[in-house]
């Protein structure tokens, strides 16, 4: 998978701005058709974690999983479908997210600053690790924007920074997935 940058990016992004309702409706119900899990999980899930938090954020938040979807379809095609992938890589990416998301929500039980070190540490390795730096970079800018508009927000941004990058990782491993380089 190519990384988007400066005008692919850019494109990408103000497609994903123009679609009308009845077009954005169209992307979700087909991001729903192929991709069942994820956008459960993208869609419900995730927001109702970040929701704990704030709802704003919970609500930006499936805003950008959105743009993701629709950035991505842009760039590289229409979103692979669950029914070409190998029940393998689906078990592969399931423990993959078991571990991020132990990282990110570890129980009251542990250590409030061992689990600190563990939610930057994912942080860190996503932003190491990422097949979309670019795209990424922007989501947190906007997501840090966004949350700066009203101080109540502002307690959500990491959460929905992780989940978006998570969003944003699994959808790439599904396109790397099925297009692997040559």
């Amino acid at each position: 998978m190519q990384e988007l940058k400066d005008i692919a990016l850019y494109q990408a992004l103000e497609y994903s701005r123009s679609l009308d309702e009845s077009a954005g409706r169209n992307v979700i119900l087909q991001w729903q058709k192929e991709q069942p899990a994820l956008a459960q999980a993208a869609l419900e899930i995730f927001p109702s974690v970040i929701a704990a938090q704030n709802q704003d954020m919970a609500y930006y938040f499936m805003d950008l999983c959105f743009d993701i979807v629709c950035i991505l379809q842009h760039a590289f095609g229409p979103m692979p479908s669950h029914r070409n992938m190998d029940l393998d890589w689906l078990a592969k990416q399931t423990t993959l997210l078991d571990t991020d998301l132990e990282a990110l929500f570890a129980g009251q039980t542990i250590d409030p600053k061992i689990k600190q070190q563990l939610q930057q540490r994912f942080l860190n390795r996503t932003a190491a690790e990422h097949p979309q730096p670019a795209l990424a970079k922007i989501l947190h800018e906007s997501i840090a924007d966004y949350a700066a508009e009203n101080p109540q927000r502002a307690v959500a941004t990491a959460i929905t920074q992780a989940m978006t990058d998570i969003v944003l990782r699994l959808c790439c491993n599904l396109y790397q997935h099925t297009n692997p380089k040559p």
